[in-house]
């Protein structure tokens, strides 16, 4: 589908798992960061003006993913220790959360660096992009290899983070159409359960939609308590690649992901990767422009953080994230629909909600 797709085969348990990558510049910004005059997804969801009220400080956003880089300038100070579960042999966790892993190579694990950097980049600090919640503190979490994993990982991962201070949890990654079905039939359930264990301990589970255009949301998304996550293009629009954020319990909302590679690196969203691996195609360096619901997701783990940071519980975040998201449209508010959910979220108006 475009530059940075990435194909998942799970290696411990039944369902397949993989980060959910799919592959205009926005309005003048009020930070010094140089990139960020390209991250129209901050604009669109009126980040900038919820910092007034909240930047997320105190809040923990875990990103349950292929690991970050803990050398990325852009993250500095902005990360704790975290763990590894994918490539671990007897000890489990294995490391801190580290985009190599216990093999020490770098095998096309970026996509969790780039998460993290949509969620909690530093702002203003003179060097590429800003994140959302640029106050909070993301925890890494290793549970992808090569962009793909296990249940059995990923569920360790979500229960570990869970125990371990994670306010959010950011699930970039899904099964492929169809992975349903092995949830609902209880052959698989892991993932699920490790949900409804965080949100037990007070932990709010974002996840991705999917980048297959099918109806539903993918799993753990659609069988969980996870808020599913569909993708916007700079207009706005439902991205192409994004399934309908559809699911039973209509927990779900939009967020920008990318035109999917039809407008160019500015059309997708820029963030920081790991230093040295961006693309020559979109300039290279330490940052890059991705699509895909992976890339929505952090938005709405973002505007979650900054709600955390003002001391809300976990039922009064989600209720102000479902209830303040807009249908671009319709121009409705808070009003489920089957193309955004409960429409584009707005971090301005959550934290005065």
């Amino acid at each position: 589908m475009d530059r940075k797709s990435v194909v998942g085969v799970a290696t411990s348990a039944v369902l397949a798992v993989a980060a959910l990558v799919a592959v205009a510049p926005g309005a003048q910004a009020a930070t010094s960061d140089p990139l960020r005059d390209k991250q129209w997804g901050l604009d669109q969801i009126n980040a900038e003006a919820a910092w007034a009220a909240s930047t997320g400080d105190g809040a923990v956003v875990a990103v349950v993913d292929t690991g970050v880089d803990f050398d990325q300038p852009d993250l500095a100070g902005q990360l704790l220790p975290g763990a590894t579960f994918a490539g671990c042999a007897e000890v489990r966790p294995c490391g801190e959360g580290d985009f190599r892993g216990p093999d020490g190579r770098n095998d096309g694990d970026e996509h969790g660096t780039h998460v993290a950097g949509i969620v909690a980049a530093a702002a203003d600090n003179g060097i590429g992009v800003a994140g959302v919640a640029p106050g909070a503190k993301v925890l890494p979490v290793k549970v992808l290899e090569a962009g793909s994993g296990s249940s059995q990982d990923i569920a360790d991962g979500i229960r570990w983070a869970a125990d371990n201070g994670a306010d959010v949890i950011n699930l970039s990654l899904g099964t492929a159409p169809g992975g349903q079905l092995l949830t609902i039939i209880g052959v698989d359930t892991l993932m699920r359960d490790a949900i409804a264990y965080a949100r037990e301990q007070g932990v709010l589970t974002v996840a991705a939609a999917g980048n297959s255009s099918t109806p539903l949301c993918s799993d753990p998304a659609f069988t969980s308590v996870a808020i599913c996550v569909g993708a916007t293009d700079p207009a706005g629009v439902h991205s192409y690649y994004s399934e309908l954020p559809v699911k039973l319990d209509l927990k779900s909302v939009s967020a920008p992901g990318g035109s999917g590679g039809l407008n160019g690196c500015d059309g997708d969203v820029w963030s920081t990767v790991p230093v040295g691996t961006g693309s020559d195609t979109c300039a290279g360096g330490s940052y890059d422009s991705y699509a895909g619901t992976s890339m929505a997701t952090p938005h709405v783990a973002g505007v979650a953080a900054l709600l955390f940071g003002q001391g809300r519980s976990m039922a009064e975040v989600e209720s102000a994230i479902l209830g303040t998201s807009r249908d671009p449209l319709l121009g409705l508010v808070g009003v489920w629909t089957p193309i955004y959910g409960y429409g584009i979220v707005d971090a301005a108006a959550a934290v005065a909600y």
